[in-house]
């Protein structure tokens, strides 16, 4: 017997290349959350929160299905840092980041939109940037353009030469999914990555937005 059809709800190409890295099939579709972070909510409970948004949200389109959803968000001096979408916001935030530690909550969500179990938690991924002058992190920007990632670093890329180290349980919590964690998860639904079996029509075809 085949398992239920295994689908990303996330608009993230990082996520999906992440997760073709387990060679299982899947499908993607883009869930409609307000991220925004309720009111005294620490950002590994907002990341939490809207992982499982994030996983929910879709629930409807694939009424049979094991969904991830994928959150995460960056900390430093108790301050959040999301995505910067522009150069300047960019400029800002590694600026401030310069030879300080920053944590990235990475939090994942599995839900089994057909029994309604559910299945969460966060990694958390310790990152130590190096100190850059301007000059530095101009180029770096223009050569990177990390403008949608949290913290402004495109690590799987050229933002491996802007930090010093980094300490964590999984390097793919950092670019966004944690694989080891999902992998563990699965498995608590009774599937094997290694010895998946192929699904060849899951319940939808794969969509992006």
């Amino acid at each position: 017997m085949n398992p239920l059809p295994l689908v990303l709800a996330s608009t993230s190409p990082y996520r999906r290349e992440l997760l073709s890295r387990l060679q299982i099939p899947f499908a993607v579709i883009a869930p409609e959350v307000d991220e925004t972070p309720l009111l005294h909510e620490t950002p590994e409970a907002t990341a939490l929160r809207l992982s499982q948004l994030k996983a929910k949200a879709v629930q409807t389109a694939y009424p049979r299905a094991l969904i991830i959803g994928s959150d995460q968000i960056a900390t430093v001096d108790g301050r959040q840092i999301g995505k910067p979408g522009s150069h300047e916001k960019a400029v800002e935030q590694l600026r401030l980041m310069c030879g300080k530690s920053v944590v990235f909550h990475s939090a994942l969500s599995l839900y089994n939109s057909a029994s309604g179990s559910l299945q969460t938690t966060s990694v958390p991924t310790t990152v130590r940037f190096r100190e850059l002058s301007d000059a530095q992190i101009e180029a770096y920007l223009r050569k990177d353009q990390p403008y949608n990632c949290a913290g402004s670093a495109r690590i799987e890329s050229l933002g491996i030469a802007v930090i010093e180290k980094l300490e964590g349980e999984d390097p793919n919590a950092l670019i966004g999914l944690p694989l080891i964690a999902l992998v563990r998860m699965l498995a608590q639904e009774g599937l094997d990555v290694l010895t998946w079996q192929a699904v060849t029509n899951p319940a939808k075809s794969d969509q992006e937005g």
